[in-house]
């Protein structure tokens, strides 16, 4: 069940309706919790039993932690093992098996192929690190556990963000659901504009800028201004996709009393890596940065070679979050070699460029980066992007500069609402009718596009 399916849509208005019916909190969040496995298991039904395992020992585990303090490390080690062995074992069985044959072949040994016929549980990723901020700050004494069981179980499988995040802590999102929750109405004036967003996002240019992306990408040696252009439209397309999944998730959590964290603030403003990853899948960037990164050190390193390390380390595995492939791996080390050259140039953490002209050039250098990870990010594998990289055709005349030419031109052309958007937040005041035309145009274009068909999220394969 995804949210741009009609079924979604009948299955929300139901839970809305009783949800704000019952009005009692442990009813409504009872029912929530229903309808989140129900959201969950509507296709595969076996996915409930990986996301019920996760929530029966992080909730004990956190119990555990708290009243045995001296063997607090020993429960917290089940929850990471528990966890991250669910997490390793469907997502990265196939990945590890296949490159330790690789290597053996590759010193002369003979190993039969091990493989599995592993289904990816759509969300594990997000919401293992969801559950795993809960028993990791109960360690750190940053929080206690819970003893209501219905309210955990909840925070684990919100249905509005559990397949695609935002990641939310349990520091932050407990409280809301412990919290009463009435009916009021600024819960729609909120939700509406984020959902308009949300399917213009997905449906209107994500989709439709997809199209594109999947002709340049499924070519065996595309040339090099084709792959450029392919990679400017996957640079739109991925922002789109995700963060519509992100308004969407935020409306719907809106309309039932729920506030959802910022997970996207203009990435591509951007001015340097650092920059980029405070505006990009924030929740996932700040998760990375403190349970991994400032735990590695990161926070206070004492030389080059050690801060070089913690970050390729962090980023590094945050790319193979992402996917079990190495092109994955490739793009972590990527951001994290750019992290690392900008703070040797000074220009890391919170540097901002003295004048217009300054700003201008670092947000064009951040941005042409920041494409060049979208094509490791994107590729179907290392071997094809070197492939295509070296393959010698410019790609300046011919059918390859038409297709170029055309795909440059759809890109401009569904960019626009995603420009007019930020522009529209700097005039609103002074031109105050601008939003509700940009809204009425927004709504007409969605009602058109909504009914044709979509795709999956691009990271509901995460």
């Amino acid at each position: 069940m995804i949210f741009t399916d009609s079924v979604f849509l009948v299955f929300f208005a139901v839970i809305f309706v009783l949800y704000w019916a019952v009005r009692v909190r442990t009813a409504q969040n009872v029912l929530l919790l229903v309808g989140s496995y129900v959201f969950y298991g509507w296709i595969h039904p076996w996915f409930c039993i990986l996301i019920a395992v996760s929530t029966v020992v992080d909730y004990t585990v956190g119990l555990a932690i708290y009243r045995h303090r001296s063997r607090a490390k020993l429960f917290l080690t089940i929850s990471l093992v528990t966890n991250l062995g669910m997490l390793g074992f469907f997502k990265y069985f196939n990945f590890f098996a296949e490159n330790v044959q690789n290597l053996a072949s590759g010193v002369g040994m003979q190993m039969d192929p091990i493989t599995l016929q592993i289904f990816l549980p759509v969300g594990i990723s997000f919401y293992t690190f969801q559950t795993l901020s809960y028993t990791i700050d109960i360690y750190r004494r940053q929080m206690e556990p819970r003893t209501n069981f219905i309210d955990f179980a909840l925070f684990v499988s919100f249905f509005p963000q559990l397949v695609a995040g935002p990641i939310e802590r349990a520091q932050r999102f407990l409280p809301q659901i412990e919290s009463v929750r009435r009916w009021r109405g600024e819960l729609l004036y909120s939700a509406w504009p984020l959902i308009v967003m949300g399917y213009l996002k997905k449906v209107v240019i994500a989709d439709n800028v997809a199209v594109f992306v999947n002709k340049v990408y499924m070519l065996e040696q595309p040339s090099l201004l084709l792959l450029v252009s392919g990679t400017l439209a996957f640079t739109v397309q991925i922002f789109a996709d995700f963060s519509a999944y992100t308004d969407l998730a935020r409306g719907f959590a809106r309309l039932l009393g729920f506030d959802l964290v910022v997970n996207f603030n203009a990435p591509y403003l951007a001015i340097s890596p650092s920059d980029f990853w405070r505006r990009w899948h924030i929740s996932f960037s700040s998760w990375i940065r403190d349970y991994l990164y400032i735990p590695l050190g990161g926070s206070r390193v004492d030389s080059n070679l050690k801060f070089l390390f913690v970050t390729v380390t962090a980023m590094g595995l945050s790319g193979l979050w992402h996917g079990a492939a190495w092109h994955y791996v490739a793009w972590g080390v990527y951001h994290a070699l750019l992290v690392f050259i900008y703070h040797r140039l000074g220009k890391g953490g919170r540097w901002q460029p003295s004048g217009i002209a300054n700003r201008v050039v670092a947000w064009a250098v951040m941005f042409l980066a920041t494409n060049i990870g979208w094509m490791l990010f994107r590729a179907p594998s290392m071997g094809w992007l070197l492939n295509a990289v070296g393959g010698g055709d410019l790609g300046l005349s011919g059918d390859s500069l038409t297709a170029s030419v055309s795909i440059l031109g759809m890109v401009l052309l569904y960019s626009l609402p995603l420009m007019a958007l930020p522009l529209l937040e700097r005039v609103d005041q002074r031109v105050p009718y601008l939003r509700p035309v940009y809204y009425a145009v927004a709504v007409s274009a969605v009602i058109v596009f909504l009914g044709t068909g979509g795709q999956d999220f691009i990271y509901f394969q995460f």
